[in-house]
């Protein structure tokens, strides 16, 4: 069986569930080597603003070792924070015939794609996109740089459209490129009676009536996500028997509260676990992210909204919007920080709640094909491919 190295700084809840049915399906043995070190169990995220501890597992199911980080301020923050002397001995001991590494900007993780090159099957994975816009100087010196980097790649697993054009700009062509598309654990995020019944209790508790429509904003209080601008367009609109409901914490949170807690129709909640959000998603018609940027390089809610069977309505800040959103067949995109857009969308949402129930399941039916399976399939195609012609070679 071939076996496959697994490089990235941390558990999170997006990879751990693939790690797992990686392993799980059999067909490839996985290894998964966490360069920051053996991880806390709280974790400070500065865009909460808050010691964050998720509340699913997030390492079981599959083979991991936390690697020594000799970094003198250990972190995903900045490129010295990745030190790993021992990472590159650990995965040679371990014997593997592909690695798949997540992110170049540490240290290790660019020491390991150009160490492996030529030597074994070099994957990588990353979602960033030409959406924010450079100074050309400067874009003349990020093409260069990237193009040196990316030459030691020789598979990268692209996540969506934006993705697979930022990598064709920086020196991949396409048959480098594979599809893995940006996948969330659809079906912990689809209706079931427990979430169901949670929604219907938390919306009693703030008033909201079975008939009314309600808008969802879940993330970070932070200007990326410009939770300014739908705070601003739902106070205006006055939308008739509409809520909205903004669920996180971050650095605009005591500024935005303050200013609209007043608005009985407007609820804000804390930071909720995921264990809990799927129910929290239950709560809502329609998920909105109006991001602006800039590094919004997806919006993962908006794959959870889809699998919770929610309409969407999401800037083209966000790179999943172009692959995701079908406009009035499962919501609305629009472009960012076009306000008069966004309210028109606002509107033609709360106009029609039995066409938001008609989005909602367009947007489950779609979200089916963005999932864990089609990863496994993708990785586990490349490496019975391309792994035989290295040892042919």
């Amino acid at each position: 069986m071939f076996r496959l190295a697994i490089v990235t700084t941390h558990p999170i809840q997006y990879n751990a569930p693939l790690f797992s049915m990686l392993a799980k399906r059999g067909k490839i043995d996985i290894h998964v080597f966490y360069t920051w070190g053996q991880v806390q169990k709280k974790k400070h995220d500065p865009g909460f603003g808050k010691s964050i501890e998720w509340d699913i597992p997030l390492l079981d199911g599959y083979n991991y070792t936390f690697v020594n980080n000799v970094a003198k301020n250990p972190g995903s923050h900045h490129f010295k924070g990745i030190d790993n002397p021992n990472l590159i001995n650990l995965i040679q001991e371990w014997k593997a015939d592909a690695i798949l590494v997540y992110g170049w900007r540490f240290k290790s993780h660019l020491k390991v794609l150009r160490y492996f090159k030529g030597k074994i099957l070099v994957m990588f994975r990353g979602d960033s996109t030409l959406l924010d816009l450079k100074l050309k100087f400067r874009e003349f010196i990020k093409s260069f740089f990237l193009k040196r980097i990316y030459q030691f790649v020789d598979i990268a697993l692209y996540t969506g459209t934006n993705n697979k054009e930022y990598f064709l700009k920086y020196g991949l062509n396409d048959d480098q490129l594979v599809f893995a598309p940006h996948a969330i654990d659809n079906n912990r995020f689809s209706k079931n009676e427990s979430n169901l019944n949670f929604a219907k209790e938390k919306r009693n508790e703030l008033g909201i009536s079975e008939n009314d429509v309600v808008f969802l904003f879940a993330a970070k209080f932070e200007h990326k996500k410009n939770p300014k601008l739908l705070l601003e367009s739902f106070e205006k609109l006055r939308l008739k028997n509409s809520h909205l409901i903004m669920v996180g914490n971050g650095i605009l949170e005591k500024n935005l509260t303050a200013i609209y807690k007043h608005n009985p129709n407007i609820h804000f909640m804390d930071f909720q676990n995921q264990s809990i959000m799927p129910s929290i998603y239950q709560m809502a018609d329609v998920f909105v992210l109006p991001s602006q940027g800039p590094r919004e390089t997806w919006g993962l809610a908006i794959n959870e909204a889809m699998a919770s069977s929610k309409a969407i309505l999401a800037s083209n800040k966000c790179g999943a919007t172009i692959d995701l959103i079908e406009d009035g067949f499962n919501g609305y995109k629009f472009t960012y920080n076009h306000k008069l857009e966004f309210e028109k969308k606002l509107i033609l949402l709360n106009s029609n709640p039995f066409k938001l129930i008609e989005m909602g399941n367009s947007s489950f039916l779609k979200i089916k094909e963005w999932s864990f399976k089609n990863i496994c399939e993708s990785i586990e195609n490349v490496i019975y491919v391309k792994v035989l012609r290295y040892h042919k070679n």
